[in-house]
């Protein structure tokens, strides 16, 4: 049985700034690839990054540059770091193992002013 537990999400200004943390309870944590991805209303589910289980991270073109994301294998913890954020990254956000049916309950993010 493997949760994911999401937290950090919120409400900020267009150029804030919000962290986003994803908590596994999987023993394997450290082997998974793990995901970020993001649902806007009306918009389908659209990767937004991905780390592998040796740091290796992938951003969609979108988010380059703004969003980090980064992994703690002794917490078992993936984390997104969003900069310089913008209306149209207001989204639910969601973290997944990759490969498998496991989601986190995802968490709002809304930047308006």
């Amino acid at each position: 049985q493997v949760q994911l537990v999401e937290s950090g999400g919120g409400l900020v200004q267009p150029g804030g700034s919000l962290r986003l943390s994803c908590a596994a309870s999987g023993s394997a944590f450290g082997i998974w690839t793990m995901g970020w991805y993001r649902q806007a209303p009306g918009k389908q589910r659209e990767l937004v990054a991905l780390v592998t289980s040796g740091g290796t991270t992938n951003y969609a073109d979108s988010v380059k540059g703004r969003f980090t994301i980064s992994r703690d294998n002794a917490r078992k913890t993936v984390y997104l770091q969003m900069n310089s954020l913008k209306p149209d990254d207001t989204a639910v956000y969601y973290c997944r193992i990759e490969r498998s049916r496991y989601w986190g309950q995802g968490t709002q993010v809304t930047v308006s002013s």
